[in-house]
């Protein structure tokens, strides 16, 4: 569950990041949003493989 916990609060910064690029142009907010995107989908994907196996487990 600490992994979903930290999936919501990269989600929660990259919404900051994300308002700061597309109202303000802020191209470093652009470069963090990015960043934070990609370690989401990283996060995103443990999550998936996690729950597979527990689903397996429980077969």
């Amino acid at each position: 569950m600490s992994k979903f916990k930290d999936l919501k609060s990269l989600l929660e910064g990259a919404e900051t990041d994300a308002v700061k690029f597309y109202d303000n142009g802020n191209k470093a907010a652009g470069t963090r949003l990015r960043a934070r995107l990609q370690l989401i989908k990283k996060i995103a994907q443990e999550i998936r493989v996690e729950v597979g196996e527990l689903k397996k487990k429980k077969e």
